[in-house]
């Protein structure tokens, strides 16, 4: 995922085998300024290093980069416990959550209509949860599914109150 300081980037998800395939998204004015004061208090990833010392599982490798002109800095790391560096990483995974809930109504919609009640339930609980940033980047897709009466209605329903609860939560 990249983001500018405008909230204008792109977010792409695929295997290593695959070629990257990015598509643009929006980020809210909020969210934009929260990531660009959490990579602030890091100092812009300048020379850091976020490992933890104790010994872990591997939970992923994140990497984070900030891009300035010709100044690049990045920083890595499996697990932190820098307080700063947890909320980014998580803001990012919630947005990431979003991106791949698309992706799977649009796969759905597409290739399996069947399934759509089941990933919109998901998709419920998510909203319940707290699980997504930036939910409303959903809304495109459900506003086409809860419009399209080649989907069950439970589908529609559920695309409707999904919509009605972003809207609620803004």
């Amino acid at each position: 995922m990249t983001v500018d300081a405008n909230g204008k980037g792109t977010y792409d998800s695929h295997s290593l085998k695959d070629p990257p395939s990015p598509h643009p998204i929006q980020i809210s004015a909020d969210t934009t300024e929260r990531l660009f004061s959490l990579a602030d208090s890091l100092n812009d990833f300048r020379g850091l290093n976020l490992d933890s010392r104790h010994r872990v599982a591997n939970m992923g490798l994140k990497v984070f980069t900030y891009e300035a002109g010709a100044q690049v800095y990045r920083v890595q790391f499996n697990y932190t416990e820098n307080r700063a560096a947890q909320q980014l990483a998580d803001i990012l995974d919630k947005i990431s959550n979003v991106e791949e809930q698309i992706n799977q109504l649009e796969y759905d919609m597409k290739y399996d209509h069947l399934s759509l009640p089941q990933t919109l339930l998901q998709i419920q609980n998510g909203l319940y949860d707290h699980d997504y940033i930036e939910a409303a980047l959903m809304v495109p897709t459900l506003e086409k599914i809860s419009a399209d009466p080649r989907y069950l209605h439970l589908a529609q329903a559920r695309a409707q109150d999904i919509m009605q609860r972003i809207q609620e939560n803004k």
